[in-house]
């Protein structure tokens, strides 16, 4: 009963028609208070995500017919951040290819632009920011929905295409970067390509056909390398986060043309047992077709992992029988592989998920990041 009420939660949290609703209803009492559209955006000194962000701000006052309201905030909180030391320094890595793709400078003088920074500064941001919803810096807020960084800049400049001026530059500020699938040029080499997923997260749900589709274009030898949750590795997760994370990978499985929204959360018992099966599973060669059917089984479909007939369900669509899942159910040894996992994830780097890495070199995190995968792939295929 209690997955059952929290996929019916899910499931409004993530609705589309509330979503237009609740634009619908903001754009109307803005309208007869007779104000201005105003963008929020939540600046952290000292972030290279921020660094980049700010300098979209006079792009989009350039652009839009609304205003842009800076604010100072601190750094997310542990609970938001767990592992601040290692953000730091894979920040700096990953928002370099961010700036790549927009044109902006990581090493530029945004002073100019950044907001007053003292204490009392600081805390009214950080009050305006927990008061809206959010945990983050380099976060963009309209009208009740937020946006992160450059990697979510398209999803606001949609929101204001009514504001759009007549003599603005056609195209977006940040535009994406998607996988392609071109032909490979002298392909002769077979390169190794690791997926760290995990089995509660919906970012994974995402990125897992696309990531497949590149091992299979180029020819990849690709190891699934799962790991436990988060939060079942004792790092909290805090109610915020949750509703900024659902509700994002809604809008980006629309944009992918998948279905999303009817969660039946995973955590504790449905994660194990989903993992126990598919660490049968990959050496069996239905490694990929069990992932993909568990993923979007609890977050797209509702089906609840925690029981035999959920399980059943999720491993009989990728071919897999009941005298399988019992025999992987029987063996603990998962447990050893996840946790082997994930220290070599943590040591490349990286400790979320999804996280990508091609014939061990620099680890990738997050969907958002297939297409430099996809780079890598290319190139190590055509290494003579």
């Amino acid at each position: 009963m209690r997955t059952k009420v929290a996929t019916v939660v899910s499931s409004l949290i993530t609705s589309s028609r509330l979503r237009t609703l609740s634009r619908r209803v903001r754009a109307l009492k803005r309208r007869l208070a007779g104000r201005r559209p105003v963008i929020h955006y939540f600046h952290q000194a000292g972030d290279p995500y921020s660094t980049l962000a700010i300098q979209a701000v006079p792009l989009l006052r350039a652009r839009y017919d609304a205003d842009v309201e800076i604010h100072a905030v601190s750094p997310p909180d542990m609970a938001a951040a767990p592992e601040p030391d290692m953000l730091k320094a894979y920040g700096l890595r990953d928002a370099g290819l961010s700036a790549r793709l927009a044109g902006f400078a990581l090493d530029a003088d945004v002073s100019a632009l950044a907001p007053d920074a003292s204490p009392r500064a600081l805390a009214e941001g950080d009050r305006l920011r927990r008061k809206l919803g959010h945990y983050l810096g380099a976060v963009f807020c309209f009208e009740g929905e937020w946006y992160w960084g450059l990697d979510r800049l398209d999803f606001l400049e949609e929101r204001l295409v009514p504001f759009r001026r007549a003599d603005a530059p056609k195209g977006f500020i940040a535009p994406r970067r998607e996988v392609t699938l071109k032909p490979v040029a002298n392909a002769g080499r077979k390169p190794v390509f690791e997926a760290f997923i995990s089995f509660r997260s919906p970012y994974t749900y995402l990125a897992i056909e696309r990531v497949s589709k590149l091992a299979a274009h180029y020819g990849a030898d690709l190891k699934w390398r799962f790991v436990l949750p988060m939060v079942m590795r004792g790092l909290p997760v805090p109610l915020a986060k949750q509703l900024y994370i659902v509700r994002d990978c809604k809008r980006e499985a629309e944009r992918l043309g998948l279905p999303f929204g009817r969660v039946a959360d995973p955590v504790g018992a449905g994660a194990e047992r989903g993992l126990s099966v598919l660490h049968h599973a990959i050496p069996a060669g239905k490694g990929a077709a069990f992932a993909q059917s568990f993923l979007q089984g609890v977050f797209a479909e509702g089906i609840d992992a925690a029981t035999d007939a959920g399980l059943m369900r999720l491993a009989a669509r990728a071919g897999l029988d009941q005298a399988f899942v019992k025999k992987a159910l029987a063996d603990p040894s998962w447990r050893d592989v996840a946790e082997k996992n994930r220290t070599d994830m943590f040591a490349g780097g990286a400790w979320g998920v999804p996280s990508f890495r091609v014939e061990g070199g620099a680890m990738h995190w997050g969907q958002d990041r297939l297409w430099v995968v996809e780079e890598e792939l290319r190139a190590a295929c055509e290494k003579s």
